[in-house]
């Protein structure tokens, strides 16, 4: 089977672009707006909708395999590539990539992802979003060729060995932690809620306070509210570093917080993603490596999440080698080729490491079908449930795909 044709198309994400260095300078909300002037190049206002390009293989039986371009809602922020726009890299896409698969031959997905993940142009890497859109595709167009699933080609090429089944899906709340707690009780969701506690004073309390509030709320709620005795979530909470700011990064003093966390949770499972944010790299392996081990060691069973400092497939292997977090969380845009995060996966997995396949609310209802397809492939912990800030949608495209998938397997 050879590509016949690339075609290109302009689409949305399911959140926003957002400029943080403005916001982190103090741009105040105005509802949905933030006001003030943006800093980061290639922003025309601090928040703005979010951009996708979906790229569209035409395969010689007339089959179209395609994949979503998505960056992150903080693009051009901490390194990262520079903001994502359509109107920019569709031109760059038809002119530097699409010869390059025109005509091609669809040999195996791991060959051609490893090809156009490492591709240059004027000696520099292709945008990580591009690198994901293009892998995505190809991906997909190895299946259609061998007539499966995204997930048995996944499976095959890389021996995971994993038999294809559900994984857990992880539901993020966003601000209105309380009234998507509720949702996502009705809904069931394995792991929950996420909570966006990015705020000291605000969300998670000068002593921690208003987040262990928030904790007993939320297993209160569970247990009031479930209509089934038998559903049991896990907590899963992302902090943003704000138990570190709390108690100054001391680990003996956020050890004995996170205690009081899982006594609050009882009798459900606790989750804390990003207890701190040492505000680089090593720094950050090194106090959430010493604070994994006190953890350990004190017989404190509250599960640490690598994120911030933890972008990329190099990333993962440096703290999962340095025992920093019970689980890594993969940002599925960040690491470019789709055939990164499968990488990152089974390595957290050999090292017996959990690995949450994330990403990121400004993705595409496509991006997150197919990294369904890759989490189920390789055995993966968690799935998040994207695209979107929120439960609904997000949930719902997740789910929907893992049982098609499931189903399509099983049939077989």
């Amino acid at each position: 089977m050879k590509i016949k044709k690339v075609i290109c198309s302009a689409g949305k994400t399911g959140f926003y672009f957002d400029d943080q260095k403005a916001i982190k300078l103090g741009a105040k909300h105005d509802g949905m707006f933030y006001l003030g002037d943006p800093v980061t190049p290639g922003f025309k206002a601090i928040r703005q909708s979010g951009e996708s390009i979906s790229v569209m293989l035409v395969l010689d039986d007339g089959q179209v395999a395609h994949g979503d371009c998505a960056a992150v809602q903080y693009s051009g922020a901490g390194g990262r590539d520079p903001l994502f726009l359509a109107e920019d890299f569709i031109e760059f896409i038809n002119k530097n990539i699409a010869p390059k698969l025109e005509g091609r031959e669809i040999t195996t997905f791991k060959e051609m992802a490893e090809e156009f993940d490492h591709m240059q142009v004027d000696g520099k890497r292709l945008h990580t979003a591009i690198r994901y859109g293009i892998t995505q595709a190809i991906l997909d167009a190895v299946a259609k060729t061998n007539k499966v699933t995204m997930a048995e080609v996944v499976k095959k090429e890389y021996n995971t060995g994993v038999e294809i089944k559900r994984v857990p899906i992880f539901a993020q709340s966003g601000d209105d932690r309380y009234l998507n707690a509720d949702k996502m009780i009705i809904k069931e969701a394995d792991v929950l809620p996420h909570g966006l506690f990015n705020n000291v004073e605000e969300k998670t309390g000068k002593n921690g306070e208003l987040l262990r509030d928030y904790v007993v709320w939320l297993r209160n709620r569970i247990i009031e509210h479930r209509h089934n005795e038998s559903y049991s979530p896990i907590f899963h909470i992302d902090v943003y570093g704000t138990i570190g700011d709390a108690f100054n990064n001391d680990v003996d003093k956020m050890a004995e917080y996170l205690k009081t966390l899982e006594e609050a949770a009882k009798p459900f499972k606790l989750r804390i993603e990003g207890p701190m944010d040492m505000g680089e790299r090593t720094r950050q392996m090194e106090v959430l490596r010493d604070l994994t081990k006190k953890l350990d060691e004190e017989n404190i069973h509250v599960e640490l999440v690598a994120d911030e400092w933890c972008n990329t497939y190099e990333d993962v292997v440096y703290f999962v080698d340095n025992g920093a977090g019970h689980m890594i969380q993969i940002k599925t845009p960040d690491l470019g080729g789709i055939n990164n995060t499968i990488e990152a996966v089974k390595y957290c997995k050999d090292h017996h490491v959990g690995a949450y396949c994330g990403g990121t609310c400004n993705e595409t209802n496509r991006s997150a079908e197919v990294l369904v397809n890759i989490s189920m492939a390789t055995g993966a912990d968690q799935q998040l449930a994207k695209p979107g800030m929120g439960v609904d949608e997000g949930i719902m495209i997740v789910n929907n795909e893992m049982n098609r998938v499931v189903a399509l397997v099983n049939n077989r």
